[in-house]
């Protein structure tokens, strides 16, 4: 299933790749991702050629916008799944973060009157009064969910160090379920992949369609990943598959 092979058009990259470009031209040496092999990936979707993913991709309309602060080697692994919310969500915007420096871009995207951003980050570690549990509707302003990509001590790093961030409110979910994410392991077992969280933050904004579509999107990459991982083929017309193409 290699993009050659289907003729696919190239697509322009989305923010996450062209933070991915930007920290690979700064890297001294190649990235090798834990356990990686050299076999040749596909620059659209990460994934081996064999196991492409880019014909099953599908961008869709969405009032809410995502911002993605990313730790340093986070845009270089497989298996982030900010790069899933790119894909489907038009207005994702990619941060890489360090603690020392922010980008002015990032700063006018916050001061930007047509957003109301949210901090995504459990409300048990903030100050009462700056959480939320619900979005805010408001005809005037989009909703811009600011998700901390990395690993727990990471995202922890960044919420504490990050002064712009202070002043805006912190959504707390409560999902429903426990993950179901599998390609990662996580010592607590609340918490979720990026691509699940932005997926929640898109239907508390009603934005059914795209979460739909990217919780279906996530578990279509997460069997092409493992299939690609032992050596399987993937099969278009399993169930994970089907309920994709039930949304296009």
């Amino acid at each position: 299933m290699q993009c050659e092979r289907l003729n696919l058009l190239p697509t322009p990259p989305h923010a996450v790749s062209r933070l991915r470009s930007a920290r690979l031209a700064r890297s001294v040496k190649p990235f090798l991702a834990r356990g990686g092999s050299q076999v040749e990936h596909c620059a659209g979707c990460r994934l081996i050629l064999s196991h492409c993913l880019c014909a099953l991709r599908h961008s869709v309309p969405s009032r809410s916008g995502m911002c993605l602060l990313m730790a340093d080697i986070e845009p270089l692994k497989p298996s982030n799944t900010g790069w899933l919310i790119a894909d489907v969500v038009p207005d994702t915007f990619a941060f890489g973060w360090a603690r020392t420096e922010v980008d002015p871009a990032l700063l006018r995207l916050l001061a930007d009157p047509q957003w109301q951003g949210y901090v995504v980050f459990p409300g048990e570690f903030v100050s009462p009064e700056r959480v939320v549990s619900q979005v805010q509707h408001d005809d005037a302003r989009r909703p811009l969910f600011i998700l901390l990509d990395g690993t727990w001590a990471e995202a922890c790093k960044m919420f504490r160090k990050s002064p712009y961030l202070s002043q805006l409110p912190v959504l707390s979910l409560s999902p429903e379920h426990l993950s179901r994410y599998t390609l990662r392991r996580s010592k607590r077992d609340d918490h979720f992949c990026t691509a699940e969280v932005g997926a929640m933050c898109l239907g508390l904004a009603h934005d059914t369609h795209a979460a739909d579509t990217l919780n279906a999107y996530l578990d279509v990459y997460t069997e092409h990943y493992l299939k690609a991982k032992h050596q399987q083929a993937v099969d278009l017309d399993d169930a994970v598959h089907r309920g994709l193409r039930a949304l296009r």
